[in-house]
């Protein structure tokens, strides 16, 4: 399976700063795109972007929070144009302000319909077909923030940490059914998901930037796309190290 060409990309939360810098690195002559996004009239901009660099596009602006009907409007695409690969990307924070901001459960349950329920229904309406066509790949986006969870967002850390262990058991249940599964671990990316939190952004990147670098590994097929380097080191020591002396390390640097 050449994965450096795919036919039919999928990509949910294309609206999004690097969903939107996914779509472009992909759109090429030829090349159908499926763009889904919340933001219609950035959705719109976006596919006219799209075909102006020669790929056919269609959008879809459905609520991924309703699983049910996700699963059936991306089921019915894909049998229509069979996806090669699917990035899912659509995703949302929550963060809990000075630490005296309580997460209620209302935004905990809206959060993870979203970046949990949406991501396993956008696989649960792609899998058949490519397991049936015995190819393809997925690509979750996860985040660095998966590996240690900070306290200015738990709920959001806990949401990635779920998609990591769920593409890792993916990847190894259908690798041998000609399906490739991969985890993106994106550290921060200029965006107004990143502008809304107030706490340190090091090594910031531009989704341009991020699109490139996951577009190269997808197509190596590589299981974890972690980066920058600086910070998914970092982030992976907090992951080994003794709890208590990651939570210290984190407070001194201002999480």
């Amino acid at each position: 399976m050449d994965l450096s060409n795919p036919a039919c990309v999928l990509i949910t939360g294309a609206s999004g700063a690097i969903g939107a810098a996914l779509a472009r690195e992909y759109a090429t002559a030829g090349r159908m795109l499926i763009l889904h996004g919340r933001d219609a009239a950035r959705l719109q901009l976006l596919a006219r972007q799209c075909e102006a660099q020669g790929a056919r596009v269609r959008t879809l602006e459905l609520d991924l929070r309703d699983g049910q009907a996700a699963v059936g409007m991306l089921r019915e695409c894909s049998g229509t144009h069979p996806v090669d690969l699917a990035i899912v990307n659509a995703g949302v924070t929550s963060a809990i302000g000075n630490g005296e901001e309580v997460e209620n459960f209302s935004r905990c349950r809206d959060l993870l319909m979203v970046n949990l329920d949406g991501a396993l229904a956008t696989v649960a309406a792609v899998l058949p077909d490519m397991r049936r066509r015995g190819r393809g790949q997925i690509a979750l986006m996860s985040s660095l923030a998966a590996y240690y969870g900070m306290s200015v967002t738990p709920t959001y850390c806990a949401s990635k940490a779920a998609l990591k262990a769920y593409g890792e058991a993916l990847r190894a249940w259908l690798a041998s059914q000609g399906v490739a599964v991969s985890v993106v671990m994106p550290g921060f990316i200029e965006s107004a998901m990143s502008t809304s939190l107030s706490i340190p952004k090091p090594f910031m990147m531009r989704p341009e930037r991020a699109a490139r670098l996951i577009r190269r590994a997808l197509a190596r097929n590589r299981a974890r796309i972690a980066f920058p380097f600086p910070a998914s080191w970092g982030a992976w020591w907090l992951s080994v190290l003794p709890p208590d002396l990651s939570g210290l390390i984190l407070r001194r640097l201002g999480y």
